[in-house]
């Protein structure tokens, strides 16, 4: 595997739940650092929901790896943001033999 492109800042956060005082909780989240990224869009398909039409983006971002049980591994029920995009974490897996990168495969929920 060649070396990837790791040019995009996206920032890693973790879900925290808030109890809401009325039995439920709501949800905030935690920026645990910074990774540098490459992502590569894969396929994209049109949804009609509640709201009317939405389109979603599968994504495959690849970064420099982190131990398992490190904080600056990413996990399924976390997401990247960039900006004003956010890209929800669906799973994280080894890029390579060496264990020197990830890939997560992502989604990105857009407006129609």
């Amino acid at each position: 595997m060649s070396a990837p492109n790791l040019s995009r800042a996206l920032v890693l956060q973790s879900p925290v739940a808030t109890p809401d005082g009325a039995g439920g909780f709501t949800t905030t989240w935690h920026s645990l650092g910074t990774h540098w990224a490459a992502i590569d869009a894969r396929t994209g398909q049109e949804r009609f929901g509640a709201l009317g039409p939405s389109g979603q983006v599968a994504l495959r971002i690849t970064l420099r790896a982190a131990p398992f049980g490190s904080d600056r591994r990413p996990r399924p029920d976390q997401r990247f943001v960039e900006g004003q995009r956010i890209y929800r974490i669906l799973t994280v897996a080894e890029a390579d033999s060496q264990g020197r990168y990830l890939i997560c495969t992502a989604t990105e929920e857009l407006p129609a």
